[in-house]
């Protein structure tokens, strides 16, 4: 019989009963009876006590435990929430020759997000490239190739202005929030650890931070070789995860693995989907947000390496973005398939 928990009326009227039932000739309802203070102080207390059952029936159960008591059971089972990681990565300087960039010289966005050098550098032919590590941990430390940043504090002989290197700042991620770590921890109840089997390759890529999906394919490089893809959603716009990412990946799992299997981990190929709609009704900014929103959440959702991407759901995105009456939508035409690596991700929506 399910749990159920009766309203504070309901647990008055009972008390209420109760003394009546118990003490002849009592009333319990009468509007300044003393019976009837003590009913309802009585029913409050016990509905207090209710409420904390309900409490509690929601944290013995892993699919509805909240956070604190999320993290408990993700401990029992070993499955530790993804801390914040930093970014990391070049940054170039210049100035006057043969001048040194000092070991956590701090350099700063317009924002005010601080970096700090990992190792100095000494100016030649008028630049220099230090490695650079975020201060603070999370995504808003991820920077694009060619980002102008500030020195914080003057150095002799280097530019003020300095800017991120090849490849940009990478790796930074936020805290893993209880949905994904939810969701890995019923992965690792419902799957256990099988000495190497695919899942378990799945399973080792998203405990990386800033790793959101992944997947696995077993002997495509060859006998005994096992592949990995997988993508940062929340780190990058398109989710294709840089060198960095991947080498981060393969120094997690290599240890992990089978001794026997060669381990290959690869980024997805991303093949960008230009969706053009006719006569979207209305045609409103905010309902065009809208259909925006479900077409790149429903790639996140079904788009996977080799896959292929159903026009039926396409369609279906559009038609339940909020405010959405009627549109025709003229491309793509079919389903969209993918090749070996290849993943769709969002490109741009033309409108008309």
């Amino acid at each position: 019989m399910p749990f159920s928990r009766p309203q504070l009326s309901e647990l008055i009227q009972r008390a209420e009963a109760d003394f009546e039932t118990r003490l002849e000739g009592a009333d319990a309802r009468l509007r300044r009876s003393g019976l009837a203070v003590i009913a309802r102080a009585h029913s409050g207390a016990v509905h207090g006590l209710y409420d904390f059952l309900s409490f509690i029936a929601r944290q013995v159960m892993i699919d509805t435990a909240e956070t604190e008591f999320l993290e408990r059971w993700a401990g029992v089972w070993g499955v530790p929430r993804k801390a914040a990681s930093f970014a990391e990565g070049p940054l170039n300087f210049t100035g006057q020759d043969t001048k040194v960039v000092p070991l956590g010289t701090q350099v700063r966005l317009a924002d005010g997000a601080l970096f700090a050098t990992t190792a100095e550098a000494t100016l030649a032919s008028g630049t220099a490239t230090a490695p650079a590590r975020a201060l603070l941990p999370g995504l808003d430390g991820n920077i694009e190739e060619g980002r102008v940043l500030s020195l914080a504090a003057p150095v002799e002989g280097v530019d003020s202005a300095v800017t991120a290197g090849i490849g940009g700042l990478t790796g930074g991620a936020d805290e893993e929030d209880d949905v994904a770590l939810r969701r890995r921890l019923l992965d690792r109840i419902q799957m256990p650890p099988a000495g190497g089997a695919a899942f378990d390759y799945v399973r080792w890529a998203l405990e990386v931070p800033g790793v959101t999906r992944a997947w696995v394919s077993p002997l495509e490089m060859g006998p005994g070789s096992v592949t990995v893809r997988f993508m940062m959603d929340d780190t990058y716009p398109d989710g294709i995860p840089q060198p960095a990412d991947k080498q981060a990946v393969l120094d997690h799992i290599f240890p992990l693995r089978p001794v026997t299997a060669d381990l290959f981990v690869e980024a997805p190929i991303a093949r960008p989907l230009t969706f053009r709609i006719q006569g979207l009704f209305p045609a409103a900014q905010a309902v065009r947000d809208a259909v925006e929103a479900e077409l790149k959440d429903l790639i996140r959702r079904e788009a996977v390496p080799d896959g292929t991407l159903l026009i039926s759901h396409i369609r279906e995105a559009i038609s339940i973005a909020a405010g959405e009456f009627d549109h025709r939508l003229l491309a793509p035409t079919d389903d969209v398939a993918h090749g070996i690596g290849e993943i769709a991700t969002f490109g741009t929506i033309e409108w008309s």
